[in-house]
């Protein structure tokens, strides 16, 4: 029979063993307290990827493991258009969005179709990092009930041509497929070019069979797509430079804390910046690609360019509402 000095020693260690077991499992509890599900349409190797993995390890550090990220990309999910909608139904947390693919559900999206938006590459950071780039996100969100948390993006857009692009006289005519959104429509038309509707995965065969002349596309999208096999020209008119949002359901981000938001904002904003790099890097590697494999580049006038395309440019965006956010993002310094 064990002695009452012995029995209680004996409960005292188990009180301390459960005790220790509580904490551990409190302290994983806690760990796990949020776990968001981040979905996106890129490979490991995309800029979409490695922004979201570094956003992941952002939010788990910034919130000491307080809120989890399982990310779920190659599009998983569904298209983006579909995975935006599941977080407006609070069905997804987070995602990175094309905001042209949006504009049904925000007007505010469209900014992003102008071409010659931006001066330069700086101005385009200014703008996303600035004032305007967060009124423009907070617009997004008032209208869409999706949160954007801050802006991915960083690929030069260039026109692909199966023909030489010597001046912007070889313009004329041409078959161009493009996004059928108001500006490019208006701004291309004004150049000369005969914009048209093709879906994104008939484009290789419509290059092939002359169905089209060319398109508008980043150099990376263009080497992974192997455009250049069948369109070797690309003329340098760097009319845009890429916007991506990254977005998350406003469900999601009420059911946050007032820390746990802060981490998610600043995780946010840190891992945008990153991904921009990775954007813009990854963006120039291809170029440089595209000419060993035997592209040909074009510089073109972009002066001249945006010269054509003002007035009837600007009716466009008169008639869409989107005048004066044009012009404050014009102003950034």
């Amino acid at each position: 029979m064990l002695t009452t000095r012995t029995q209680s020693g004996r409960f005292l260690k188990q009180l301390v063993i459960g005790a220790t077991l509580a904490a551990t499992l409190g302290a994983t509890g806690i760990a796990q307290a949020v776990e968001l599900r981040f979905g996106h349409g890129g490979t490991e190797d995309t800029a979409y990827h490695l922004g979201a993995t570094r956003f992941k390890e952002l939010v788990e550090d910034k919130s000491d493991g307080d809120i989890g990220v399982q990310i779920m990309g190659n599009s998983v999910l569904g298209h983006e258009t579909e995975m935006f909608e599941q977080q407006m139904a609070g069905a997804l947390d987070l995602s990175i969005i094309n905001p042209g693919l949006i504009t049904d559900f925000s007007s505010t999206a469209n900014v992003f179709s102008i071409p010659f938006l931006y001066r330069d590459q700086a101005h385009w950071q200014a703008v996303l990092d600035g004032d305007v780039g967060r009124e423009i996100a907070d617009q997004i969100t008032e209208e869409t009930g999706v949160k954007v948390l801050a802006f991915f993006g960083g690929g030069k857009r260039q026109i692909v041509s199966s023909r030489p692009l010597e001046s912007l006289d070889d313009l004329k005519g041409m078959k161009l497929r493009t996004n059928p959104t108001k500006p490019l429509i208006a701004a291309w038309s004004a150049l000369g070019t005969e914009p048209t509707v093709m879906a994104w995965k008939e484009i290789y065969t419509g290059l092939q069979l002359g169905a089209i002349d060319g398109l508008l596309n980043e150099a990376e999208w263009i080497h992974r797509m192997r455009f250049h096999e069948v369109a070797p020209h690309i003329g340098l008119s760097e009319h845009d430079i890429t916007v991506r949002l990254l977005t998350m359901s406003q469900m999601s981000w009420d059911r946050l804390d007032e820390s746990q938001q802060q981490a998610v904002m600043e995780a946010a904003r840190e891992a945008a910046s990153y991904a921009r790099q990775v954007q813009l890097e990854q963006d120039a590697e291809a170029l440089d690609l595209l000419v060993e494999e035997g592209a040909t580049l074009h510089e073109l006038d972009r002066q001249r360019m945006q010269e054509i395309v003002s007035e009837p440019l600007a009716e466009v965006v008169e008639e869409m509402g989107l005048t004066e956010l044009r012009q404050k993002i014009a102003n950034v310094e």
